[in-house]
C-alpha cells in the first residue's frame, strides 16, 4: 500500500496541469479528469519540462472507486459542469481541495458533495496555456491552505514535490488579499492589455482607488489587512513582466465566459450587504459581466 493518499484531479488547465506535473514528477501520478481525452499533459518551466502521460479521462462512468483527495482546478464558471465528476470521485471521506479563484469555494461546492470536507486554497503561481497546448509555469508553484485537519491530506500528497504548500492560521486574510490582486487584474479585460498597462500613471491611480474600495470590503468580511496592501499589489504589477497576462484576460481573448463574479462581483455583493459604498465596483462589474455574458 502506498504511504500517500490516492489523488484525482479535475480540470487539466494551466493550474491543474502544474499540480498534476508536480505529482507525476514525484512518482505519484494522479487520475486526471476533464472534458477532452488528451493523450498527455506538458508543463514547461525555466530549465526543463515535465510530460504527464494520459489519457485524460473524459467520462465519469470510467471512475470505479472514490479517492482520498480530489483537486478541482476548473474555473468558477465550470463548477456546475464538474458536478458529475465530483459524484464519481468522492465519498463522505474525500477531501476536495479547490484550486479556484475567489473566497466562496465552500459555499459553491457544498451542493455537489456528500458531506466531505471542502478545502479552499490560494494559488500563488502564474501558469499559462501556450498555443501548442503546453503550460508555461512562470514562477515557483505555491499554494496556501487553511489550518484544518483536512489540510494534512494535501500536505502529504504534495510532500517533497515542486508545488510547495503554506498553512495559514488566518486564511481569511490571505484569501482576501489574493482576491484584491485578482480584482485589480480584471482591469486588463477592460483594456485588452497585459501587465505593462499598469506603468501608466492613470491606471495606477485607478487601481489604487479600486483596491482601497476592495480593502474596505475585505476588512468588513473579517480580513486583517493593512493600509499598505493596495500599494504592495500595485507595486507587484509594476514589477511584473509587461507581457504577463491573467486567466480572465485569456478567457476574454478566447471568447470564453469570465470569472467576473468570483473575482470582482463578490466585492460589490459583500459591500452592499455590509452597507459599504462601492462606486468603482458599480462601474467595473457591469462592464465585466457584459463582456462575459452579453448580450450583443
Amino acid at each position: 500500500m502506498s504511504e500517500y493518499p490516492t489523488v484525482a484531479l479535475v480540470g487539466p488547465g494551466a493550474i491543474g496541469t502544474t499540480v498534476a506535473a508536480a505529482l507525476h514528477e514525484a512518482g505519484r501520478t494522479p487520475t486526471i479528469c476533464g472534458r477532452t481525452a488528451h493523450q498527455r499533459l506538458e508543463l514547461r518551466f525555466d530549465g526543463g519540462r515535465i510530460v504527464v502521460p494520459g489519457p485524460v479521462l473524459s467520462d465519469p462512468a470510467e471512475i470505479k472507486h472514490p479517492f482520498d483527495l480530489v483537486f478541482v482546478a476548473v474555473k468558477a464558471t465550470q463548477t456546475e459542469a464538474a458536478a458529475p465528476w465530483l459524484s464519481a470521485l468522492c465519498d463522505a471521506k474525500t477531501v476536495v481541495c479547490v484550486l479556484q479563484n475567489g473566497v466562496e469555494q465552500k459555499t459553491q461546492f457544498a451542493p455537489y458533495l456528500s458531506g466531505g470536507p471542502v478545502l479552499p486554497s490560494v494559488v500563488w503561481f502564474p501558469a499559462q496555456r501556450e498555443p501548442d497546448a503546453s503550460v508555461w509555469l512562470r514562477a515557483e508553484a505555491r499554494l496556501t491552505l487553511p489550518d484544518t485537519p483536512a489540510t494534512g491530506v494535501v500536505l502529504e500528497a504534495l510532500r517533497g514535490t515542486r508545488c510547495t504548500v503554506d498553512v495559514a492560521a488566518d486564511f481569511t486574510s490571505v484569501a482576501w488579499r489574493k482576491l484584491l490582486q485578482n480584482a485589480a487584474a480584471g482591469l486588463m479585460v477592460l483594456t485588452g492589455r497585459r501587465s505593462g498597462m499598469f506603468a501608466r500613471a492613470d491606471i495606477t491611480a485607478l487601481s489604487m482607488a479600486y483596491l482601497r474600495e476592495c480593502l474596505a470590503v475585505a476588512r468588513a468580511e473579517g480580513a486583517t489587512l493593512g493600509d499598505d496592501v493596495a500599494q504592495e499589489i500595485v507595486d507587484k504589477f509594476h514589477r511584473s513582466p509587461p507581457d504577463l497576462g491573467t486567466s480572465i484576460l485569456a478567457d476574454r481573448q478566447a471568447g470564453r465566459p469570465l470569472e467576473w463574479d468570483c473575482r470582482n462581483g463578490v466585492v460589490q455583493r459583500c459591500g452592499r450587504s455590509r452597507g459599504i459604498p462601492t462606486p468603482i465596483s458599480d462601474l467595473i462589474v457591469p462592464l465585466l459581466a457584459a463582456a462575459s455574458d452579453g448580450p450583443g
